[in-house]
């Protein structure tokens, strides 16, 4: 089996209608259905049902459409950095992350691991969800994020929990009163981030699932795509939103970040790899990261 009929099949899987697949593939009709029944002989298994209107997959079909999918992207990137390999003579290091951690320990680590390495440090803004498939095709080397999402595949370790912090208007007369508590704040209207309709959950349903989990409901008037959007919207008086509390080394003169009531509620800070022996700059960022999380908490 070779990586040309893995493209193959993800296009029929893709179209499921071998004609529009074969268009698709720039190839004849016949020899792409040659190659699918040589593919299924292959594997051992029916990958499709055909029908009079098209194909769908079985259930192998569709676990193997998976699989495909992240060998194709792997592939992709081993290409990719190869090259950049061959064009700077370095390697290619790439860390995945949420915005909410880019202010804590994730700077110093991206420092700490040029000055002690020759590789190329590359940074991807990624919810923990799209983490994890990064990690798993090697788009990403590292990760971190805010949501445990199992998967046997990857490993995660909760490095620290984080206090929450309320982000206000620097005029906001909440301020007078005080750090609030989530009864208060749920009678505000609520900004949240990031926006959109996840596969895996997000930051936004930890902020929300505070409320509900106690049985409260929010007031959401604005959902939008980042931290920096949220944090304009709370300068432009528009209330309040849930934010870590790495976001208060964010420097704005505009916006006022406040404890809660309740220092109970925390975020947690969450560290990714693949389950797989670590190579050499995997294993120096874990010791970085280890020493930068020691020093975090003895400052405390």
């Amino acid at each position: 089996m070779e990586l040309r009929h893995l493209r193959y099949f993800c296009a029929v899987a893709e179209e499921k209608n071998l004609t529009r697949a074969a268009e698709k593939l720039f190839i004849a009709q016949p020899p792409l259905t040659r190659q699918i029944k040589q593919l299924e002989e292959d594997v051992g298994a029916q990958l499709f049902d055909r029908h009079s209107r098209g194909l769908t997959l079985t259930p192998a079909g569709k676990y193997f459409w998976e699989q495909a999918k992240q060998m194709l992207a792997k592939a992709d990137m081993v290409i990719e950095n190869t090259r950049r390999i061959a064009e700077e003579q370095k390697a290619v290091f790439s860390i995945g992350f949420v915005p909410s951690v880019f202010y804590g320990q994730l700077p110093s680590l991206v420092r700490d691991l040029r000055q002690q390495t020759n590789a190329n440090i590359l940074l991807h803004d990624l919810k923990t969800g799209e983490q994890i498939e990064a990690l798993k095709t090697g788009k990403i080397d590292i990760g971190f994020g805010r949501l445990t999402i199992p998967d046997e595949q990857v490993e995660q370790t909760i490095l620290f929990q984080e206090p929450l912090l309320v982000a206000l208007h620097v005029g906001h007369p909440l301020l007078k009163k005080g750090e609030p508590t989530l009864e208060e704040l749920a009678k505000m209207p609520m900004i949240l981030y990031p926006a959109g309709q996840a596969a895996t959950p997000t930051f936004a349903d930890i902020c929300t699932s505070l409320f509900t989990s106690r049985g409260m409901t929010t007031n959401v008037t604005q959902q939008v795509n980042d931290l920096q959007t949220a944090l304009g919207l709370v300068a432009s008086e528009m209330e309040f939103a849930l934010v870590s509390e790495q976001v208060r080394h964010f420097g704005r003169d505009d916006v006022v970040f406040i404890p809660l009531q309740d220092k109970s509620i925390t975020c947690p800070v969450i560290f990714s790899r693949r389950k797989e022996p670590m190579d050499s700059i995997t294993a120096l960022a874990v010791k970085i990261l280890k020493n930068l999380v020691e020093n975090h908490q003895s400052s405390l």
